[in-house]
């Protein structure tokens, strides 16, 4: 392979580029790119600021990003001003970055066949990517979904957005595809039929899956999984099923992962995924980010005003009570806490904080001295009460290495939720605050932080607070210089949604390995 001889890929449904990170980070045999991400298809707006942001990142050399985009990370320049003073780079970063809900009436077929024409520039051999939409077949969207009157997933537009995934094969017969979705899907079932068999075998053959008539030549695909290596004929739905962690992501994650490899080139599979070992932990990737506090809701805010709010005893029976609850252990460690809990110097944090950042595991991957601080490194507000609740929660997590039920809290912090009681001994809602232990992965990071952040409790006491966007993108392995762009809301979901870059990379090196070996890039 030269230096010059990167495979082209096409990202679909691509939300912040997790999944295509991972390929752009991937390297041939002789050290350069192996492959090249040649259009980005995303419809939220505010994703696709932040593909179009690395984007323009990616158009320059490892290590050869102009300081500008790193001024612009420090808020020292908008993406805007970012833009115009590298007009070419600014210019191929919004071609490849294309704003575009697929299968929607403003995004007609012919355009979509259109542009990726162009982006593939006549090349034959090259790699598609994505994950159709998942809220409809994920076990968090399915019981949403049956409180909907009249619902049902057939009439849901979402369930069937694979077919556009589908129809870009059928179109375009990349060599391999990689598709990705969550494990709910394997139990989906439409019209009596199980989703995932329906899927396999439309892959297989897309063009007589969308019944296209007859015409140029007809492709099929092998399918393989990445844990299991054969094809669909002798695998179980469930051997799919990648495991995140197993894999050097401090995260217990599940994902579907499809690899096709089209008919012509033979049964090649990809090689499998090898476990990395021991599992990588929360502290060793949050350990070295900077401490902040959060804010306070509902009252006047302030460094002092945390401290003091946390440290008055005034009235707070659940101190007195915590010992019953948690144990004398835990007690002792929450007034400890409290007697030497001091004001973090970095305050709240903000969306740049010019502090040092370090990280125990793949620190390469993570750091760039170049950007001299941490983006999006900023705490939500929360009231008193749950401060409370997260400096008990942490504390009873550092002592009894798990994370409290309700049942372990003092009835003083207990939620005031009508079935509060009937939650106690079972149930999703039993977890209702959950620390992210400091010894193990962290549980599975979803858009769901956007909203309330009691499933993603700092494990450090003295931070009494959940995780901020920084925090949640280091246990998505997305490395530090990667900027998400918009509200924080905003940039929460898209961490939450995304694929694990780190695994994603993985991914792309089994993909490289089929197209060596078939001779295809050489």
């Amino acid at each position: 392979m030269t230096k010059h001889s990167c495979i082209p890929v096409i990202d679909l449904f691509a939300g912040p580029g997790g999944l295509g990170e991972g390929f752009s980070r991937s390297v041939g045999p002789d050290g350069s790119p192996a492959f090249k991400i040649r259009l980005s298809i995303e419809k939220d707006e505010h994703a696709h600021r932040t593909l179009q942001l690395r984007s323009f990142f990616r158009q320059f050399p490892h290590g050869k990003a102009p300081d500008d985009y790193y001024e612009c990370l420090q808020g020292e320049l908008t993406v805007n001003e970012l833009f115009a003073k590298h007009p070419q780079a600014a210019s191929a970063a919004q071609k490849e970055a294309w704003l575009a809900e697929l299968g929607s009436e403003h995004t007609p077929a012919s355009e979509v066949k259109a542009r990726i024409t162009t982006a593939l520039d006549g090349k034959k051999e090259w790699v598609l990517i994505g994950g159709p939409p998942c809220q409809a077949y994920s076990l968090a969207g399915r019981s949403r979904n049956r409180g909907i009157k009249n619902y049902t997933l057939e009439g849901d537009p979402k369930h069937n957005l694979y077919t556009e995934y589908l129809r870009i094969i059928a179109d375009h017969w990349p060599t391999v595809f990689v598709m990705e979705n969550v494990p709910g899907l394997l139990s989906a079932r439409v019209s009596n039929q199980g989703m995932f068999e329906r899927i396999l075998g439309d892959l297989e053959a897309p063009r007589s899956a969308l019944q296209f008539g007859a015409g140029e030549r007809s492709h099929r695909y092998s399918l393989y999984s990445l844990v299991r290596g054969r094809t669909t004929v002798q695998l179980r739905p469930s051997d799919f099923v990648v495991k995140a962690e197993l894999y050097g992501v401090p995260q217990a994650r599940r994902r579907v992962i499809i690899v096709g490899v089209r008919d012509d080139v033979g049964d090649m599979a990809p090689p499998l995924l090898q476990p990395h070992g021991k599992l990588v932990t929360v502290a060793q990737v949050l350990d070295g980010l900077p401490r902040v506090r959060a804010g306070l809701s509902r009252e006047p805010d302030g460094d002092d005003l945390w401290r003091d709010a946390l440290k008055t005893r005034t009235g707070v029976r659940w101190l007195d009570s915590s010992a019953r609850a948690g144990g004398i252990a835990v007690q002792a460690l929450i007034a400890s806490t409290l007697d030497g809990l001091a004001v973090p110097k970095c305050g709240r944090g903000t969306e740049f904080l010019n502090h040092e950042a370090a990280a125990a595991h793949a620190p390469d991957w993570f750091l760039d001295n170049r950007l001299g601080g941490v983006c999006n490194h900023v705490t939500r507000v929360h009231i008193i009460k749950d401060l409370y609740r997260y400096l008990y929660a942490a504390c009873f997590a550092k002592v009894n290495k798990r994370s409290p039920k309700l049942c372990d809290f003092p009835r003083d912090l207990l939620p005031a939720h009508a079935n509060v009681e009937k939650a106690m001994g079972h149930g999703y809602f039993a977890e209702r605050f959950r620390v992210q232990l400091c010894g193990e992965p962290a549980t599975t990071i979803t858009s769901h932080l956007s909203r309330d952040g009691h499933h993603f409790i700092h494990p450090d006491p003295t931070q009494c607070r959940s995780l901020t966007v920084r925090e949640a993108a280091r246990l998505q392995t997305f490395p530090d210089n990667y900027f998400f762009v918009g509200t924080r809301t905003q940039q929460y979901i898209q961490v939450g949604n995304a694929v694990p870059p780190f695994l994603a990379r993985q991914i792309a090196e089994a993909v490289l390995d089929v197209l060596v070996r078939t001779g295809m890039v050489g």
